[in-house]
Order: C-alpha cells, then sequence, then structure tokens
C-alpha cells in the first residue's frame, strides 16, 4: 500500500468518528423504520440474539439499533439473574416466553447462552449442565425457527487490548460506572477460558437454521454500521405504501383563556 493509500484510509476512518458516521447511522435508521412497518404490515416474528464478551459493544449496538423505532415494535429483553424458582425450572423455560408474537421484534441482550458462556465460566452450572445444554439448544432453536419465528444470532468479538482499555474507561467515568460489576472484574481475568467457551459453543450451535455471525467490533462504529446493515439484508421488506401525512387545521381558540394557575416550572438553568 502507498503512502497515499495509506493517507486516504486513515483520513476516512477519521471521517467515520465524526459526520460520515452520522450520515451513514441515519441511512440504516430510515431502512429500520420501513422494516419495522413491514413488520408490523406482514405480522413478522424477528429474533435476535447478542453475545460477546463484557465491553464488546452489545449495549451500544442495541442502542443504535433501538434508538428511532417503536418500543412496543423492538422490545429489549436483558434479564436478571435467575430467582430460585426460576433455577428449578427447565433452563430454557423463562426465556420463552420472551419470544417474539406476530409483528415483534424482540432482541435479547445476552440470552439463553449464558448457560454456554458466563455461567460455565464461572462455575454457576457444572460443566455437565453446559454439555447438555450444548446438545439441546439446536433442537429449541430449530422448534423456534420452525414456529415462524426468524432467528439471527450475533457475537461481537472484541480483542483483548481493546476490551481492557473499554474496561478501564469505566473505573473513572460517572456515567458508566455501573457496567462495571464485581462479575465483571473477575470473568475479565479468564480471557482464555471465555475463549473456550466460545469455541464449543460456536462449533455445538453454529447451525445452518441458526447460525452464527461474528462482527468485529474493536471499532464500535463500524461495528454498529456493519452489523445493522447485514441484519436489514437478513430480512426481505419492502416499503408499506401510505397516504401522505398531512397535519390537520387547529381549532380556534373560541372561549379558551390561559389559566392564572401558578404553574411549577423547571428552573432553566440552561
Amino acid at each position: 500500500m502507498s503512502k497515499d493509500d495509506v493517507e486516504l484510509v486513515e483520513e476516512e476512518q477519521q471521517e467515520l468518528k465524526g459526520k460520515k458516521y452520522d450520515r451513514e447511522l441515519k441511512k440504516l435508521h430510515v431502512e429500520l423504520v420501513k422494516l419495522q412497518e413491514w413488520v408490523k404490515h406482514k405480522g413478522l416474528k424477528i429474533c435476535i440474539v447478542f453475545e460477546g464478551r463484557d465491553g464488546a459493544g452489545k449495549g451500544g449496538t442495541i442502542k443504535a439499533i433501538t434508538e428511532r423505532v417503536s418500543p412496543r415494535v423492538f422490545r429489549v429483553i436483558a434479564l436478571p439473574a435467575p430467582t430460585d424458582r426460576e433455577k428449578s425450572q427447565m433452563y430454557m423455560q423463562r426465556y420463552l416466553p420472551h419470544l417474539p408474537a406476530a409483528g415483534e421484534i424482540v432482541i435479547f441482550d445476552r440470552s439463553w447462552y449464558n448457560r454456554a458462556g458466563v455461567e460455565r465460566v464461572m462455575g454457576f452450572c457444572t460443566d455437565e449442565q453446559a454439555e447438555k445444554f450444548l446438545k439441546a439448544v439446536p433442537l429449541v432453536e430449530k422448534a423456534i425457527v420452525d414456529s415462524g419465528i426468524i432467528l439471527l444470532k450475533y457475537w461481537l468479538e472484541v480483542s483483548e487490548d481493546e476490551q481492557t482499555r473499554r474496561l478501564e474507561s469505566r473505573i473513572d467515568d460517572g456515567r458508566k460506572i455501573w457496567k462495571l460489576s464485581p462479575m465483571d472484574l473477575e470473568s475479565y481475568g479468564r480471557w482464555y477460558d471465555y475463549s473456550r467457551a466460545r469455541d464449543e459453543m460456536s462449533a455445538a450451535t453454529d447451525t445452518s437454521w441458526a447460525p452464527w455471525f461474528v462482527v468485529r467490533s474493536d471499532d464500535k462504529r463500524r461495528a454498529r454500521l456493519n452489523l445493522i446493515s447485514h441484519f436489514l439484508k437478513q430480512i426481505p421488506y419492502k416499503e408499506v405504501e401510505r397516504e401522505k401525512i398531512k397535519l390537520p387545521k387547529r381549532q380556534k381558540s373560541g372561549d379558551y383563556e390561559e389559566p392564572a394557575y401558578p404553574f411549577k416550572y423547571v428552573e432553566e438553568k440552561f
């Protein structure tokens, strides 16, 4: 690669950090709204699973997907730790009620694959339980797909150095400190245990009916654009025709008068 080519690549990468990223994301948001209307129109059922190490960028990507669409159509599911009752259930049982009905897109911010990842690595389940899960889950996902649900699974892949940088950035940032739990700190040191768990999970559950799609996420903005673009290509959709919107005329005030009531206005500090 020549010096000019290197400079061009660096320029494009720098540009993506600002206006180009915003411009490309805006285009994708328009398409996501079109998809949303098509999903409602056709009664489609879509389920998206997000997995990856801590700091891989799952939350930011999900936010980028959902910030311009209806939460009634795009539902984000991020379940807390299971209760004692849930621990006694069939493992998949607490996830099944959250699967989409007609006209819905459900996004799992971590999913039933907790059993193949954090639960296995951190000792919250036995190796035997994890192995049984890996044998059973392809059959469960086959049943999910056969029921008419479009199931997409994304693994966000972050490098060791970038994960370290992101987790360190949370330590002194009051906006992000909540993202750094004791569990995150303990799991950080188990990089290769997670790598082994990821590898076994992929080998056992990367099926023709529910494949894993891996997204390189060291550059968070590029990862978001790439993932959303890929997601949109998985769902054949068309723009739903609708009548051109025109605001109606407002009614005349008639005998209405602004009240003298002392409303408690918020202090305008900005």
